[in-house]
């Protein structure tokens, strides 16, 4: 016999379990808000009957920082910082989303080298965090060595974005009219190398799970989002194309240098945890062979990387919405100015958010153990979902 209080308050005894004779009955359980659950202070308020979901709640605000407030009462060049941290993951992708938007408020042109050379930043920054998830994903289903693999290619990237940068995780390269400084000499010819390096050695992370009997099991027509659901609930990037949604803004409304390029785009159309996860390990191959060419035209262009700007930027009034492919899918930044040197508003969008609403659609129907395979494959980070 256990203990329930109900709403009002008042505590009833209830038999659960299962069999012959015995009276049922649902269970609440709470998964999170401890953070080694759920990717970060995530809480999923889970109705249970026996081992099986019957309902789902994300719960979500515990890491709430309030950033898009305190957007308002910091300058241009203030907020790519507070910006580059709520997917701390994309780091890059974060701040560059906010530099586009002031950039087209403010009509400024980027010089051409900054823009190859923020375009492979990106594409490198979109392989580590890739690399994060093809590590950590197994791993909450059983499988520890894919980690050891997938950090050992993210820390021969990590060593040429900390060269350019200066930053491990928060690089806070990107600036108002392009970037913060010159990368060293040589540094492309480095990060050529370190390309070469991982893509030599990803089949060693690719032979060892993609095709895994334990892995296929547990992933292999769990936790299906249809084509029509990814779209209701604005699921977007690895999460969308493993649907079916053949959607990525780099190649239908192409930013920086993409339109320069062909981009490949990875979809799958099972929509299941396993055709999330090789979205996720096929797109890391694209991304590769992106930030290379982009270093290729880098060497051949000339010239600063950035913009000479007043001692005070202050965006002209009016407003502008900035879009991006970022990691983990489409990010949106909406600024609006009053002429002033902070925001008058800047709103995000993420990926994240609007990802992870479908796991009350997902979870539902599944058993328990499944919960943790299909909450792993649905790639968010709590800070991306709170800001």
């Amino acid at each position: 016999m256990t203990g329930m209080t109900t709403d009002t308050g008042a505590l009833r005894e209830l038999t659960v379990g299962t069999g012959a004779g015995l009276d049922t009955a649902d269970m609440v359980l709470n998964i999170g808000p401890q953070h080694p659950s759920t990717h970060g202070v995530l809480r999923l308020k889970l109705v249970l009957d026996g081992e099986r979901v019957v309902a789902c709640e994300p719960i979500v605000g515990y890491m709430h920082r309030g950033a898009e407030k305190l957007f308002e009462v910091r300058d241009y060049r203030q907020i790519i910082v507070l910006a580059n941290r709520h997917d701390w993951l994309s780091a890059f992708a974060n701040e560059l989303g906010v530099v586009l938007a002031v950039e087209r408020l403010m009509g400024i042109e980027v010089p051409e080298r900054a823009i190859w050379l923020r375009t492979a930043l990106a594409e490198l920054n979109r392989v580590l965090n890739h690399l994060m998830f093809l590590g950590s994903y197994p791993l909450e289903i059983g499988a520890i060595t894919p980690m050891f693999y997938a950090f050992r290619e993210r820390e021969t990237l990590q060593a040429v974005m900390e060269e350019a940068s200066g930053g491990r995780i928060h690089y806070m390269f990107n600036r108002v009219g392009g970037l913060k400084e010159e990368v060293p000499a040589g540094w492309t010819g480095r990060a050529r190398a370190a390309i070469g390096e991982v893509r030599r050695r990803m089949p060693d992370l690719d032979n060892l799970i993609r095709r895994n009997e334990i892995f296929l099991a547990r992933t292999v027509g769990v936790g299906v989002l249809s084509a029509a659901d990814a779209a209701a609930f604005g699921a977007s990037g690895p999460v969308a194309r493993a649907s079916g949604l053949d959607l990525d803004l780099r190649r239908d409304e192409p930013y920086l240098a993409y339109g320069s390029l062909d981009v490949p785009v990875v979809t799958r159309t099972t929509g299941d945890c396993h055709a999330r996860f090789e979205v996720l390990l096929d797109q890391v191959y694209v991304s590769l062979d992106l930030a290379e060419q982009c270093l290729d035209q880098v060497d051949r262009l000339a010239g600063p990387v950035n913009v000479r700007l007043p001692k005070v930027v202050k965006a002209p009034e009016g407003h502008t919405y900035a879009w991006t492919e970022n990691p983990l899918g489409i990010n949106g930044y909406y600024l609006v100015s009053k002429g002033e040197k902070t925001p008058w508003r800047m709103k995000l969008r993420t990926a994240s958010y609007a990802n992870v609403q479908a796991l009350a659609t997902l979870l539902p129907g599944c058993l328990v153990p499944d919960l943790i395979a299909v909450l792993g494959s649905m790639f968010f980070v709590v800070g991306d979902i709170d800001k």
